[in-house]
């Protein structure tokens, strides 16, 4: 129970990290958010791996993590883009069908993917589809855009999955150091080529910290999790982190879905959870 508690403050801190972000993306550049809550998260692991430790690794599995975290960034930017132009309900389940990436990655090596998450593909595609309809024709082309970068998202962030599971150590510090310098390099690349304007990211820099901070410490609690439980239960508690940025939308910014939409929600989580309990 314990693991299982612990993985969910985990999700919890993911859902809170993904909400705000997705809505400073609906005012500033998606790169301005970027540019403040990478390196913020950055500086937060540095000060943290003297404290907590973390086992020597190498170099060749420091590139992977570097690999990993060039692949998150870019599922991130195209993740608060989508919510930022979406509805973050729809947005949050569709992306977090990332966890088919690794299974995909395992089976093409020669894995044979538990029952389960062979079953949880059946509801995660339905939860898609569902999710993926449009009634009012205006805003059709924006929902399908929305929908796209969320696939887009979902991509990049199962070949984080992947990366960090291949590079991570027991003390996955130094790991999830070189996951945070390859999103920040690739945020510098990104800035350097496309020059954005910035205006009002300076003023917004204390939640753009704060981001990067509830990002941090979701990573930390997954891997305090990991190390209470066993696997299957702690990832389903860590991939409900949909969950939690879907409650905050209905929340905080009033969206409403129908009834048929919250039945994709539901579909595509359930997917999530059964994937991950193979895991």
């Amino acid at each position: 129970m314990l693991a299982l508690a612990i993985s969910l403050a985990s999700a919890a801190s993911w859902g809170v990290s993904d909400f705000l972000g997705g809505l400073q993306s609906r005012r500033l550049p998606v790169l301005g958010v970027l540019a403040v809550s990478q390196p913020a998260g950055l500086l937060l692991i540095a000060l943290l791996i003297p404290l907590t430790g973390a086992d020597p690794i190498s170099a060749g599995k420091l590139g992977i993590a570097f690999l990993a975290g060039a692949a998150s960034l870019g599922g991130l930017g195209a993740f608060y883009a989508a919510m930022a132009m979406g509805t973050v309900s729809v947005v949050a389940p569709i992306a977090a069908l990332g966890v088919i990436v690794p299974v995909a990655v395992g089976l093409a090596e020669g894995e044979a993917p538990a029952a389960i998450q062979l079953a949880g593909l059946v509801p995660a595609m339905a939860g898609v589809v569902i999710l993926s309809y449009e009634e009012d024709p205006e805003h059709a082309g924006v929902a399908r855009r929305s929908i796209v970068l969320a696939i887009v998202a979902g991509l990049g962030f199962g070949v984080f999955f992947t990366g960090i599971d291949a590079a991570a150590a027991d003390r996955p510090g130094w790991a999830i150091l070189a996951v945070r310098v390859g999103g920040v390099t690739t945020v510098a690349a990104a800035l350097l080529v496309m020059r954005p304007g910035l205006d009002g990211v300076a003023a917004a820099w204390p939640v753009l910290i704060t981001i990067g901070a509830f990002d941090v410490l979701a990573n930390a609690l997954f891997a305090v999790a990991s190390t209470k439980g066993v696997l299957p239960v702690v990832a389903v508690g860590g991939s409900m982190y949909p969950a939690f940025t879907v409650a905050l939308a209905h929340g905080v910014l009033g969206e409403r879905l129908a009834r048929i939409q919250w039945a994709g929600v539901l579909l595509a989580l359930s997917g999530v959870a059964m994937i991950a309990a193979g895991s």
